[in-house]
Formats: structure tokens, C-alpha cells, sequence
């Protein structure tokens, strides 16, 4: 599969099916004072389970929602119903913030088979398509982890990959935070960006009116603008490591589908004292 998008009108035919998991990745940033769990209860697709980015995550480190071990995940996959040849459907209600990133988290654990609904949620209901309140009931399946290190940079990674001229990293956060011009959401984070990064706030990439992920040309123009070389690898940071993964997944849409995602992005990066940080627009 190349395409990783799939519309409101073709989930809506596949609802019911087996091999089809539809998993609802409803986020919130802090700021937001919405309750994604709560909503899920309130209103869903028919069959869709709840997937909560901060609960299938490494509890080990104090950064948020990294990636859990490859058990760990496994485990969790397989007890929504996800397994090896599951067509996985993810959506949220938040402008792809963590659709994106589940669909990241299955590819990086070896899981292609996963596609994430243009336009979410909202769009979904726009449309008048069917939902449900409630819970639901998966049927476990077995789901063999196969890590994909390619698609991940840890910080280690990260300062080898930052420093290289070749090396292209970019951010999805907004300009005021990127540039240092905002402060950060999160308590005890420098601000800034990390040396020689490009920016792309990740909202530029969402058609305002449809809440659809932008046509291909308008992506690669939006990546055009943002002096990125769509024909060289590309590393994407955000926050927290859920926003970058949308620009992942605009790139996939472009073909650039070897794209990794700096999973402890600026919540790591910015809180150390001995990583270097760079102020104003992007050179």
C-alpha cells in the first residue's frame, strides 16, 4: 500500500469486515481541556477501539508517549484485534494529532497494512455516516512485532543525523515556538530548535475547510517553502514526537515513505543542558 489515506465513504463499505480493525486515537494536547477517552465513550464508528497514545507507551522515562518495546506493543495490538493481516482503519477528532501517529507507531513495529481516514472523525459526522456510543469488544489476535530502527531516531541518532550537512530535520511545531518566540507547554524546556531544522507547522498540511489532508501538490509545495529536498531522507521532530508524524505521513503521500520521526523530539532535546539550540527562522 502506498497511499496511507483512506475516505469517510470507503471505511464506511468495509465496517463489519473481519480483517478490518478501526481504532480511534483520540488526543488532546494539555491547553485543549477536552476528554478524548470521554468522547470516545460518548460517540465512535461503529466497531472502533480506543487507542490511548499515552497508555501504549514506554512508562519507563519520564518523556511522553514513546515508543513501548516491541512486546509491549505486540501485546497491546493483539488485544484490540489487531493481528498480522488486520487492515488496520485509525482515525482521531483532532486534525490527524495521534492518527498520525499510531499509523507511525504500526509501521515502525512492521504493520503496513494501516491506513488512517482523510479527515477524521469530524468529517465522518459531517458526512452523516453512522456512529455509537459505549465500549466494544475485541476478538484478541496474534500480532508479531518486526522493528523497523529505520524509522525511529533516538537522541543519539538525532545528534549524528542533525549534524550532517546531508541531513535534513524538520519541525511541526508552530513558528512562535520553533523561532523561541512562544514558550513552550510543557514546564522546564529551553526554547528554540534544533540547529540547522527547518520549519513546517504541521496545521499548514490540513485543508481548512474539508479537515482533509492537503492534494499532493500542495503538500510538496508546502515542503518547497520549507527549503526540503523531497529527492533526500528526511528526519521530522515536533513536541513531543505526535505531531511530526503528521508531516511523516504527508511525505509518505509524496512517496517518501523512509521517513523517520524523532520519537523524544523537543520534550528531550529541549530539557537537556547539553544539547545546542538555535533561536529565530530557519536558515
Amino acid at each position: 500500500m502506498t497511499d496511507a489515506l483512506i475516505s469517510c465513504e470507503e471505511l464506511s463499505g468495509l465496517l463489519g469486515r473481519a480483517d478490518v480493525a478501526v481504532l480511534d486515537a483520540g488526543f488532546f494536547l494539555p491547553q485543549q481541556q477536552r476528554n478524548a477517552r470521554a468522547e470516545y465513550a460518548v460517540a465512535h464508528i461503529p466497531g472502533a477501539q480506543f487507542f490511548d497514545v499515552d497508555e501504549i507507551a514506554d512508562h519507563a522515562t519520564s518523556l511522553p508517549h514513546m515508543l513501548p518495546s516491541p512486546q509491549e506493543f505486540a501485546q497491546a495490538a493483539g488485544k484490540l484485534g489487531i493481528g498480522d493481516d488486520t487492515w488496520v482503519v485509525v482515525y482521531d477528532n483532532n486534525h490527524y494529532l495521534a492518527s498520525a501517529r499510531v499509523w507511525w507507531m504500526l509501521r515502525v513495529f512492521g504493520h503496513d497494512r494501516v491506513s488512517v481516514l482523510d479527515g477524521g472523525f469530524s468529517r465522518w459526522q459531517v458526512l452523516g455516516l453512522p456512529c455509537e456510543s459505549g465500549g466494544v469488544e475485541p476478538v484478541p489476535r496474534v500480532f508479531t512485532p518486526r522493528y523497523r530502527l529505520e524509522l525511529v531516531r533516538d537522541l543519539a541518532a538525532m545528534r549524528v543525523f542533525a549534524a550532517n550537512p546531508q541531513g535534513q530535520v524538520l519541525d511541526a511545531r508552530s513558528p512562535g515556538r520553533f523561532e523561541g518566540r512562544d514558550p513552550e507547554s510543557r514546564a522546564g524546556l529551553r526554547s528554540g530548535h534544533i540547529p540547522g531544522a527547518r520549519n513546517l507547522f504541521f496545521m499548514n498540511l490540513v485543508d481548512a475547510e474539508s479537515g482533509r489532508l492537503r492534494a499532493a501538490p500542495e503538500l510538496a509545495e508546502q515542503f518547497r517553502q520549507a527549503g526540503i529536498d523531497l529527492a533526500r531522507p528526511v528526519t521530522t521532530t515536533c513536541g513531543s514526537g505526535v505531531t511530526a508524524c503528521i508531516l511523516a505521513l504527508a511525505l509518505h503521500e509524496l512517496g517518501r515513505t523512509d521517513t523517520a520521526v524523532y520519537d523524544g523530539s523537543w520534550s528531550e532535546w529541549g530539557a537537556r543542558d547539553d544539547t545546542p539550540v538555535a533561536l529565530g527562522s530557519a536558515h
